[in-house]
């Protein structure tokens, strides 16, 4: 996904030679042609999706400070370069004082403002998941943190935001690596319970002997080992949220203790002469079927009825494939910036294949695979390469890409017939074509499979099946 930088300039020329040079780079521009083009243009919705400024400091209208200051007010983290004639140190000063993330005097090479860009784009990434963690450390995580674009994602992101402004318990199902803690986040960071604790628990890595401590405290002395009193996750969430995860896995008669914690309002510590009141708001999760626990008997009943008041499914990754390019692109600029590498995006085949991939690991998965990618490419674009063993998965090859003609023939052409002059099978004339619309398509695998009016998945499948090389 590329980064948009507007260009602010009242010079047409220093306009076209800054963007032939950031468009070369492969970043999306914008223009304004003075100040106060700029100002405007930062009020719109446009300018919200703006990455970097590129800003000219001397302009008959609206100067660079002016601009600079205004920006500045909206939206403090984005990064502002400045490019002017007048290289005085103290308008160097001025400049990084009034917030500017570099300063470059004119005529400004192209080696050195790519190099500026980068660095400015990496610290506003950085700077950014800074901020993301700061949030979420402090129980402040938001809705707007997550990334997602697909329908299904957005239904059930659309239910937890209705379920943040009440205290109703929350039981998220999905599979693993879906993001069912990252949503319980979110609805803590946009509940009445804000900045408030969020405590996790997740109940499948507690040794057997610890549960009941560590859900419910203890008291000093209570068996062997209790040296001082604990509080236990409940009393550590008092007063914000409980977040539980594999609660499947909990045992039998935990599950009576929790059910009571629930119904009362208050848990027993283990040693305690008495009760003590907590205040949480639960939110609990799963990766297996908790109905089917029930009918099996692993799981209590009446427990699974107070769990699950607001049930919210997440689907896995392979059922909401338009969030595997925003995702790929947030881990990239993410894992490229503490890295310290080069890569900016993923190239046209490798989005494809990762699109074709089942991800049984779901989003932990994809971010596995990117970091790999990341650390090992030594250029600025991961390809199909990068991924050789979710290519070699779905029984692709690399790098090569087979002549889309073979037994077709005439470049265009598709031969009905054998060389013994029968009528070849429908088979071998698909592969045929497959080959050929692979080859037309110059190994973009999204425009071969809409020209060729299937879906990505079943291309996919059919590349498999007739063992055909694919890729570049």
């Amino acid at each position: 996904m590329a980064q948009t930088v507007l260009i602010v300039d009242d010079d047409p020329t220093q306009r076209r030679l800054l963007e032939a040079v950031v468009s070369r780079h492969g970043h999306d521009v914008e223009i304004a042609k003075g100040g106060e083009d700029a100002v405007a243009f930062m009020q719109t919705e446009k300018g919200n999706v703006i990455d970097l400024i590129l800003l000219d400091l001397v302009m008959p209208d609206l100067d660079g400070f002016a601009v600079l200051q205004q920006v500045k007010s909206r939206r403090p983290d984005l990064p502002v370069i400045i490019l002017t004639a007048q290289s005085g140190i103290d308008v160097i000063v001025k400049v990084m004082q009034a917030g500017a993330a570099d300063f470059i005097p004119k005529p400004a090479s192209p080696e050195r403002l790519l190099v500026s860009m980068e660095n400015a784009l990496k610290m506003n990434v950085l700077s950014g998941q800074v901020s993301r963690l700061s949030r979420q450390v402090d129980g402040r995580m938001q809705f707007d943190d997550l990334i997602a674009g697909s329908d299904a994602m957005a239904e059930a992101l659309g239910l937890a935001q209705r379920a943040a402004s009440s205290n109703i318990p929350i039981l998220i199902e999905g599979e693993s690596g879906v993001g069912k803690e990252m949503i319980a986040r979110a609805v803590q960071g946009s509940s009445e319970r804000a900045g408030k604790p969020i405590v996790t628990v997740n109940c499948g890595a507690i040794p057997e002997n610890l549960v009941e401590s560590i859900l419910f405290g203890h008291e000093k002395g209570a068996f062997t080992g209790a040296n001082e009193r604990h509080a236990g996750k409940f009393q550590e969430a008092d007063g914000g949220t409980l977040f539980l995860d594999e609660i499947s896995e909990l045992r039998q008669d935990m599950q009576v203790k929790l059910l009571r914690a629930l119904q009362e309002g208050e848990v027993d510590p283990v040693g305690a002469r008495k009760p003590v009141k907590v205040d949480i708001r639960l939110i609990s999760a799963t990766n297996k079927d908790l109905q089917q626990q029930v009918n099996e008997g692993n799981f209590r009943e009446d427990l699974f009825y107070r769990l699950n008041v607001f049930p919210i499914h997440i689907p896995p990754l392979r059922q909401r494939l338009d969030d595997i390019a925003p995702l790929a692109q947030h881990f990239i600029d993410k894992l490229s910036a503490t890295e310290r590498k080069a890569v900016r995006k993923l190239s046209g085949n490798a989005l494809d294949l990762l699109m074709g991939f089942d991800w049984p690991g779901n989003v932990r998965e994809l971010e596995n695979a990117i970091f790999r990618a990341v650390v090992l490419c030594d250029g600025d674009e991961l390809d199909i390469g990068d991924f050789p063993q979710i290519a070699k998965s779905i029984g692709m090859t690399t790098p090569s890409l087979i002549n889309g003609n073979g037994a077709a023939g005439a470049p265009g052409a598709l031969q009905a017939l054998n060389d013994t002059g029968d009528v070849r099978t429908l088979d071998a004339m698909e592969a045929d074509m497959i080959r050929l619309a692979i080859d037309k398509y110059a190994g973009q695998m999204t425009e071969v499979a809409r020209r060729l009016g299937i879906g990505r998945s079943t291309l996919y499948r059919k590349v498999a099946e007739f063992g055909i090389e694919a890729g570049r």
